[in-house]
């Protein structure tokens, strides 16, 4: 495993983190299978485990809590995120001082823990005050209840300009990472937001690197939805959504290169995102031990220069540039 900056800090992740974003596993056969896969993970270098206080209710939390507790702290760095409802009160929610006053403790107490090693707004909150905000996280770094704070992708160039404003005005604990969606059918990041963060020195750790299982390349065009697959049974659609004849034809074309180079889209698709030497990490959720495996191998592997111009040619991304006269 290769691990890697957070930004600017000195806190070193490892290229390939792992997700916990699953129901209340209790009493189920997929409880053992989570397990073994935060097993293997710890076991092949992975030190990265990212939940967040909204994932089922809290019981990820408690999950990943009740299984890291057999490592050695000093080992593993940890991370969760504040801002959805944790009740039904009015101060239940956002990033007021005394939501995530409240949500750190209980997030603390789900997962065992003393500390987080790093601490995430979920979402943007317009009805707090930034100030208010930032001044809440520096203070948890002052309590030693977290280490590092980020935000989420929702807060983008200008409000992080924004953030680093009021920091360098009240002399705040810096922001120290940024966790944006990124993978290669969605490069938004590309636009502003990594130089804005390479400019600060804000690590970047991504998550959906395989763009909701497209980039797997189980999703065939003119085939039935593979049973049991994300597409049959998500919610919000975001894998159904991304089921284009386009899409499926890219994949197609991306599936012949990864061929070429020796492997399957799914790493080809996860060393493209650490191509880039601002990304920290890739979060990847694993259902099973075979999947961790397979997305573990991206880590130090290398897609030559003209491979990832042919990449390029396929997904055909063009990053905006405003250009007067």
């Amino acid at each position: 495993m290769i691990y890697r900056n957070v930004g600017k800090s000195g806190l070193k992740v490892s290229e390939i983190a792992l997700g916990s974003w699953m129901t209340d596993l209790r009493g189920t056969e997929q409880e053992e299978t989570a397990r073994e896969v935060v097993r293997l993970a710890f076991d092949s270098g992975v030190n990265f485990f990212d939940c967040a206080d909204a994932y089922s209710g809290g019981a990820a939390e408690r999950f990943l809590g009740a299984v890291l507790k057999d490592y050695p702290r000093r080992e593993l760095v940890i991370a969760s995120k504040v801002f959805y409802p944790t009740g039904d009160g009015p101060n239940d929610r956002g990033l007021s001082r005394k939501h995530i006053f409240e949500s750190i403790d209980r997030t603390l107490m789900n997962m065992q823990l003393d500390y987080l090693d790093m601490y995430f707004c979920h979402r943007f909150d317009s009805s707090t005050p930034m100030e208010e905000t930032l001044r809440a996280l520096s203070g948890l770094v002052d309590q030693g209840k977290i280490l590092y704070y980020g935000v989420s992708e929702e807060w983008g160039s200008a409000r992080i300009e924004e953030a680093q404003a009021i920091i360098e005005r009240y002399r705040l604990h810096p922001l120290t990472v940024i966790q944006p969606q990124y993978n290669m059918m969605d490069r938004y990041i590309e636009h502003e937001l990594i130089g804005t963060c390479e400019k600060h020195g804000i690590g970047l750790t991504t998550f959906s690197p395989l763009s909701q299982g497209l980039l797997t390349g189980k999703y065939k065009k003119g085939e039935p939805l593979p049973e049991g697959s994300r597409a049959t049974h998500q919610a919000d659609r975001q894998i159904n959504n991304m089921l284009t004849d386009e899409n499926l034809d890219k994949v197609v074309k991306l599936e012949k290169i990864a061929e070429g180079l020796g492997t399957n889209l799914s790493i080809m698709a996860m060393a493209w995102i650490l191509r880039l030497p601002q990304i920290s990490c890739v979060i990847a959720g694993c259902s099973k031990a075979s999947q961790l495996e397979n997305n573990l191998k991206a880590s130090g592997f290398t897609i030559p220069q003209d491979a990832l111009e042919e990449i390029d040619g396929i997904l055909g991304f063009t990053r905006f540039e405003r250009h007067v006269g």
